[in-house]
């Protein structure tokens, strides 16, 4: 079986407790002596084996190696790799059964984490995942006022789109804006513009 580890706890001595988004499910397993295991740790795709599946105690973690990535050496792409994992466990906890499109997400965002800036990658997956979740609002109104937008938009947590003076935020080409949520594409956005969309990201999926 193959998963993220989307979060992990150290246990008693040194054992920890790992949570793992598989294809379909999200689980907490143990795993005797993991702090002492490289293999796991936060972020990382695991091949693994599960034992104690139907006991009463939580399974326990198995034969596990590590389905490594080019860029796990780079610090400031595997910085932005934890955040981006942290936000999704976030984003599943209290989830047990889910599509594979959340464990299909990670991996092509990890495949080509060292070919593009990884806060773009964030971004695209992002609205990529709004649309899948139906939470993607691409109607030329405000959220707040209920009238039309104008040529500038804001945008609010969930990329929920405003008028910059109804809540009093950035403003951003409407156009873009529309563009980037039809083709989930930041080509046409500079980098100030993506660091903005980053920021609203960071405040929680």
């Amino acid at each position: 079986m193959k998963g993220f580890v989307i979060e992990l706890r150290k246990a008693k001595n040194e054992d920890s407790i790992a949570t793992v988004l598989s294809s379909h499910e999200v689980r907490t397993y143990y795993r005797f002596f993991g702090a002492r295991h490289s293999i796991l740790q936060l972020g990382n795709l695991i091949d693994f084996e599960v034992e104690g599946e139907h006991s009463g105690f939580m399974p326990r973690l198995r034969s596990l190696s590590h389905i490594g990535f080019p860029w796990l050496y780079d610090n400031n792409r595997l910085l932005h790799w934890h955040n981006y994992i942290r936000l999704i466990a976030a984003h599943l906890r209290d989830t047990h059964e889910v599509s594979p499109f959340y464990f299909d997400l990670l991996l092509g965002a990890a495949r080509k984490w060292d070919k593009q800036n990884p806060k773009r990658i964030i971004c695209e997956s992002y609205i990529t995942q709004l649309d899948f979740e139906g939470r993607l609002h691409n109607e030329d109104l405000c959220y707040i006022c209920e009238e039309s937008l104008g040529e500038t938009v804001s945008l609010m947590q969930a990329f929920i789109p405003a008028h910059p003076h109804c809540i009093d935020s950035i403003s951003m080409n409407k156009q873009k804006i529309f563009s980037l949520f039809a083709g989930k594409k930041t080509i046409y956005l500079d980098d100030d513009e993506v660091e903005y969309l980053h920021e609203i990201i960071q405040r929680g999926l």
